[in-house]
């Protein structure tokens, strides 16, 4: 899962993020990507990068539609 980020940039996403063995559900916006990273904002003022290998998978997130 190392292209296509574009197509998701401004949405609420999760990514499911393999750290190891551990496999971790993201949810936040993605900014922007960039060589082998891409920027996602997991809170108010928290934006991290996460490296493109680690991401197996990118949906968007249904939850985000829902209002607090």
């Amino acid at each position: 899962m190392e292209e296509g980020y574009n197509a998701w940039l401004g949405q609420a996403v999760v990514l499911q993020v393999a750290l190891g063995d551990i496999k971790v559900p993201l949810r936040g916006r993605l900014l922007k990507e960039g060589g082998e990273t891409v920027r996602m904002r997991v809170g108010d003022g928290w934006d991290i990068d996460i490296y493109k290998a680690m991401i197996l998978t990118v949906e968007k997130d249904g939850m985000a539609l829902i209002p607090a």
